[in-house]
């Protein structure tokens, strides 16, 4: 049964990554951002850093993993195939579906450039993103 190292494995991930807090701090705010139920187990789950430079967009795609992310600075405007499209500010999070279709994921700021993180929660050895013709 894998769900044992699975576990040891996010509360690492999440022991690494808020390393830096204050263990001293009391008052500490959480606001939920978003919960997603997956089913199965994860293999690997691999997070990117990624700079869209000013007016710059991803070319239509999916991915053939779920992803999971969270735009560190910008405004991105993002559609998935079905969806209206929105825009994305700092702070805020999206989740793309496993082999959902993605439209639009552009940086709209003609000047700065947009960062997010992008975390593949991936079943097995699956390539991070498929370009579509």
């Amino acid at each position: 049964m894998r769900t044992p190292k699975i576990i040891t494995a996010v509360v690492v991930f999440v022991g690494i990554f808020f390393s830096g807090c204050k263990a001293q701090e009391v008052n500490i705010k959480r606001k939920d951002l978003q919960n997603i139920i997956i089913d199965g187990y994860l293999h690997k789950v691999e997070m990117q850093e990624i700079i869209l430079d000013a007016n710059q967009g991803a070319p239509v795609h999916y991915h053939p993993c779920p992803v999971v992310g969270i735009v560190i600075s910008g405004k991105i405007l993002f559609q998935m195939d079905g969806e209206d499209a929105e825009i994305l500010n700092a702070g805020d999070v999206f989740y793309e579906p496993k082999d959902r279709k993605i439209l639009c994921f552009e940086n709209v700021d003609a000047n700065n450039s947009a960062k997010f993180v992008a975390t593949y929660l991936k079943e097995s050895n699956e390539k991070s993103i498929e370009l579509t013709h």
